[in-house]
């Protein structure tokens, strides 16, 4: 097996160190950005869909063992946006979605599945609004991970819009 498959599983252990101990000092209303998720749409931009959900599906399941968490819910809502991110891993068009803002929204798609579906999995809340807990639980990180997403483009070489 080649280092760079193993790479994200390696660099996941310091990134969900950092996703639990320091993210948390910069939630807003009560949103955090999901590191763990701008490695995996980076990776399965770079590597294919199969490789993407795959790698979802460690990091899920390895998020949930080592949190204790909800066994499943970080796995299915990880697995299944490595799967959406993968639609974007064109051979053609990789170069340009690693090295544009349209990482960002690549980003901002996969972040509000995951979010959603991990809030649903997730939230025993039901007194209230559905609409209100989609929006507060889903979208708000969602687009604070996109945000967030920027400093990648910001530090990678050839930055920039083409």
């Amino acid at each position: 097996m080649r280092l760079n498959y193993l790479l994200p599983v390696i660099l996941f252990f310091p990134l969900l160190l950092i996703q639990v101990t320091v993210v948390p000092l910069f939630s807003f209303n009560g949103s955090v950005p999901d590191l763990l998720l701008i490695i995996l749409v980076f990776y399965t931009l770079q590597h294919g869909q199969i490789y993407g959900t795959v790698l979802g599906f460690v990091f899920g399941f390895l998020f949930d063992l080592i949190t204790g968490g909800l066994i499943g819910s970080a796995m299915i809502s990880k697995t299944i946006a490595g799967f959406t991110a993968g639609y974007f891993s064109k051979e053609t068009q990789r170069d340009q979605y690693l090295r544009s803002f349209l990482f960002c929204l690549i980003v901002l798609l996969c972040a509000s599945v995951d979010s959603i579906i991990y809030s649903f999995f997730s939230s025993i809340d039901l007194s209230s609004n559905v609409l209100l807990l989609l929006f507060e639980q889903g979208l708000l990180p969602a687009l604070y991970t996109s945000v967030i997403s920027t400093i990648i483009l910001l530090f990678s070489p050839r930055s920039g819009i083409r």
